[in-house]
């Protein structure tokens, strides 16, 4: 007898070795509330943050005006779109970035501190220390209704171990979420990885068996699937019918896009190592589209994602810069350099908006996934030349369920500690945190009362 699958909030389709979560739908409600078109629950209120290196070119990123007339700068005009639901916040800073007397190390100071408020203690062996993030602090008290508590993603593989700044170990500049003090939580880099991990489930030998399977008979995960989502999609409404299968489209488009990644010219059969995209855009989009995916379908509600590793020295010729991004960030007040450097930035951004896009044109319950988000973007460092932890560059997207009104920029005094944003992002989404690094409080009107 074929199983049907409930319809909950948290449905169901399984397969050998693979299990889908739907998405958010309407016919999970009750019929108290989805009996009248007027009544439709939103979902719930997820959390990302995201980490560049390296510093900006502040006068490109930098609004003019503040308020809500003010114009998306150079940097920013990817976000065009997506303006309503962003605001832009200037003077804000993290203390413990500063050297303290610890001297040179400001890269992996920015990123060790991004999301912990904590000044990492000096060292590239044993006994590394900086503070727990302030990703974990939410996971800790929401993500333990969702099967990952948290997700931890990355465009760069790094080093746990070594010195890679100046007396700083590698685990400082290559994390930016801390699961303890003295345990950075890692990031996975693989978007094929990443997919298996969302969408596998039951013991590691169906799990591998699974994705044999599927490379010896060239199946999509979704073939594997089929059964439980044609029951599923007799007992929904219109609606949802087109929800899901809109879902189950995008998946398929993720898996084969991976697919595609991993191959070498034209011939199927030579695949490539790590399955990670030579052209960075592809794999920082892969990399969104598979986090939008385990947001939209309740896999987890918090992420923290790198799109590269502090102190970062890749080049982009794709944009035709073929310096390396840390070297040119030590500009030196030349010309050609900080046009690069904002070259960069944009391009960043560019993904940023992808994303952000991407989560825009889920729908739930009367409104966008990005509704129901609030999205950090920002680095630890100011302008990379002066290696400054001050006036840092930070945007924050999304309406939090109601809870942030966008189309504006914000300026707080300099100095004001980026903790508080976070104070303020954990409060809009019901957590108390008696402590979070050196956050003296929450930014004054940033979120609704």
């Amino acid at each position: 007898m074929t199983r049907t699958p409930e319809i909950g909030r948290r449905s169901f389709l399984r397969g050998l070795g693979v299990a889908m979560a739907a998405p958010f739908m309407e016919s999970a409600l009750p019929r108290s509330l989805w009996a009248a078109s007027a009544q439709r629950a939103a979902g719930p209120l997820r959390l990302a943050f995201l980490f560049i290196p390296n510093g900006a070119h502040m006068p490109a990123w930098t609004p003019e005006a503040e308020g809500a007339d003010f114009t998306l700068p150079a940097t920013l005009k990817p976000l065009a779109k997506v303006r309503q639901k962003l605001v832009v916040l200037s003077g804000l800073a993290h203390d413990a970035g500063w050297d303290h007397g610890d001297g040179a190390g400001d890269h992996a100071r920015s990123a060790a501190t991004f999301l912990t408020g904590v000044h990492p203690v000096k060292t590239d062996g044993k006994g590394i220390r900086a503070g727990i993030s302030v990703d974990q602090v939410a996971a800790e008290r929401i993500g333990k209704t969702t099967p990952f508590a948290s997700l931890e993603l990355g465009c760069e593989e790094g080093r746990l171990a070594g010195n890679c700044d100046s007396g700083y170990s590698c685990a400082y500049s290559n994390n930016i979420s801390w699961r303890s003090p003295s345990e950075p939580a890692g990031k996975e880099v693989n978007p094929r990885q990443l997919f298996d991990r969302l969408f596998g489930c039951g013991p590691a030998e169906g799990q591998t068996q699974s994705r044999a399977q599927r490379d010896l008979e060239r199946k999509s995960v979704l073939d594997l699937v089929q059964e439980d989502a044609a029951a599923l999609r007799r007992r929904l409404g219109g609606s949802d019918v087109r929800k899901l299968d809109e879902y189950l489209a995008g998946v398929r488009e993720i898996e084969r896009r991976i697919d595609g990644a991993e191959l070498l010219g034209d011939d199927r059969r030579l695949a490539r190592p790590k399955g990670i995209p030579d052209d960075y855009a592809e794999h920082a989009r892969l990399m969104g589209d598979l986090l939008a995916v385990a947001f939209q379908s309740d896999l987890t509600r918090v992420a923290s994602w790198m799109l590269a590793n502090e102190g970062s020295n890749r080049s982009y010729r794709e944009i035709e810069v073929a310096e390396g991004h840390h070297s040119l960030s030590h500009h030196q007040g030349d010309a050609e350099k900080q046009a690069a450097i904002a070259k960069i930035n944009r391009y960043h951004v560019e993904q940023l908006a992808y994303f952000l896009e991407r989560l825009d044109a889920i729908d739930e319950g009367g409104g966008t996934l990005l509704d129901n988000t609030m999205v950090v973007y920002g680095g630890g460092l100011g302008d990379g030349n002066a290696h400054n932890h001050d006036d840092l560059p930070v945007v924050l997207a999304g309406r939090g369920g109601g809870a942030i009104a966008g189309g504006r920029h914000l300026r707080y005094p300099k100095g004001t500690p980026l903790m508080n944003l976070y104070a303020s992002m954990l409060h809009a989404a019901g957590v108390d945190a008696d402590a979070l690094g050196d956050s003296t409080g929450l930014l004054p009107g940033l979120v609704a009362t």
